[in-house]
């Protein structure tokens, strides 16, 4: 497609954006549209500077090389496999800045605030940093993901539910809704330490694996994935197109639009960035142009990402949810409920109807008739 942003790799090995005809970066159409970036609505021509502030701020994790040795291959780079553990990383660390920092923050090249700081460490590549590649690569182990094997977005779901655990100061707890299905009284249990106190709510970030067809997303769903971008606390989607995972982070017209990871770059730390090559590494985590692509072209495995700071933003995304996500489709992309079901297991004779609701689809994935995380193909 002509309106595919296009990248190359300079001789830094940082992304570049292709200018169009007239110099400019080909990264939002100059069309008298509304721009959604998690949450925040801008208009494409007046506030162009703005989205890509905006889109620039968020933390840009990539590919990298050089790190210390890796598993029992004693990896040193990424590249070929990491791709979706680095979009897990992105909208970890989008929880994160909202959380700490807020919503409203921007980042810029002389930023030494110190929660930034805290916030990239814990995205270095290296054995001691909370969410590094080694610690996401390592703990996948548990879902019977070896070092080195692509992860699909719920695997990335479940090994960051499980590290942030580990880590007190994020202050975060994770719910993945399994089965398509928002489980009301499980995520009540997880986030308030004393039932009778909500001021005790732990903040959350909610994930929704979800599979919306089969080879391509069906594009019913594709109204309720717009509406997902315009709630307050949306922290993006993880994803991709076929065999290649990315993150979304909103949308202008019928193109999402969406950081990419593959390109290597090196190794490093921010520190405390007192240093010129403490500086630098820290731009290396800051993309100034989105990528965007049709919808439609979107691979149907994905994960919608939310943040709940309190109990109150909680039950406006619950409301928000049911009064604009849900009716904007004619089949809903997940349920809510108030208490979980007995589950039941659907037969393959389910993926013969092309119009199959996502829970359907999901109980066939965890009946290992079609393995979401397997999909993909191996990036080079």
């Amino acid at each position: 497609m002509d309106s595919v942003f296009e990248a190359y790799l300079g001789p830094d090995g940082m992304l570049g954006a292709v200018a169009g005809s007239g110099g400019e970066p080909d990264d939002i159409p100059k069309v008298n549209s509304k721009v959604w970036v998690l949450g925040k609505q801008y208009n494409a021509v007046q506030e162009l500077d703005l989205i890509r502030r905006d889109i620039r701020s968020r933390l840009w994790c990539t590919y990298r090389r050089g790190f210390v040795p890796l598993g029992e291959p004693q990896l040193t780079t990424d590249k070929g496999w990491g791709c979706m553990l680095r979009c897990g990383q992105m909208v970890l660390a989008q929880a994160l800045i909202d959380l700490h920092l807020g919503r409203d923050w921007f980042w810029s090249t002389e930023c030494r605030d110190s929660t930034y700081l805290k916030i990239v460490n814990r995205f270095e590549d290296s054995r001691k940093s909370y969410f590094s590649i080694h610690q996401i690569a390592l703990m996948g182990d548990s879902e019977d993901k070896k070092v080195g094997q692509w992860f699909g977005p719920n695997t990335v779901s479940q090994v960051l539910k499980k590290l942030v655990r580990y880590d007190d100061w994020c202050s975060l707890v994770i719910h993945v809704a399994m089965d398509n299905v928002i489980v009301i009284d499980d995520i009540i249990t997880l986030c308030l330490e004393k039932p009778q106190n909500e001021e005790s709510w732990k903040p959350l970030l909610l994930m929704i694996p979800l599979r919306l067809g089969l080879s391509d997303i069906n594009p019913i769903y594709i109204p309720a994935l717009k509406k997902c971008f315009e709630l307050v606390g949306n922290c993006g989607m993880i994803g991709g197109r076929p065999n290649q995972a990315l993150y979304f982070v909103g949308y202008i017209d019928d193109e999402v639009l969406y950081l990419d990871p593959h390109t290597t770059q090196r190794s490093g730390t921010v520190g405390q960035k007192t240093s010129a090559d403490e500086i630098d590494f820290d731009e290396t985590f800051h993309q100034k142009y989105a990528g965007r692509i049709n919808f439609a072209q979107m691979d149907p495995s994905l994960a919608l990402c939310f943040l709940c700071k309190s109990r109150v933003a909680f039950d406006i995304l619950l409301d928000k949810m049911k009064t604009e996500v849900l009716p904007a489709s004619p089949q809903p992309l997940f349920e809510i409920m108030q208490k979980p079901s007995s589950e039941w297991k659907s037969t393959v004779a389910d993926f013969e109807n092309v119009n199959h609701t996502p829970r359907e689809l999901r109980r066939a994935c965890c009946d290992d008739v079609l393995d979401s995380d397997e999909d993909f193909e191996f990036i080079s």
